[in-house]
């Protein structure tokens, strides 16, 4: 007999803030990733024009840069 164990995937909060150009916070988008890269890569969409920093919680993730158009 073949057992099956039912798993629950981890499921992470993080939130996205929009860096402006005095260095505040001026935008933030809350979502949920299983994990830290997943978070870098939703993320990575809403650089357009302003750095965003990524957390999950109190913990810094990462500063996703933008680019100089």
């Amino acid at each position: 007999m073949l057992a099956v164990v039912a798993t629950s995937a981890q499921v992470n909060e993080y939130r996205a803030y929009s860096v402006g150009d005095d260095g505040h916070f001026n935008a933030s988008r809350a979502f949920k990733c299983a994990n830290d890269d997943d978070a870098i890569v939703w993320a990575k969409q809403l650089v357009d024009g302003h750095d965003v920093e990524l957390w999950n919680g109190d913990r810094f993730v990462i500063k996703l840069e933008h680019q100089e158009k």
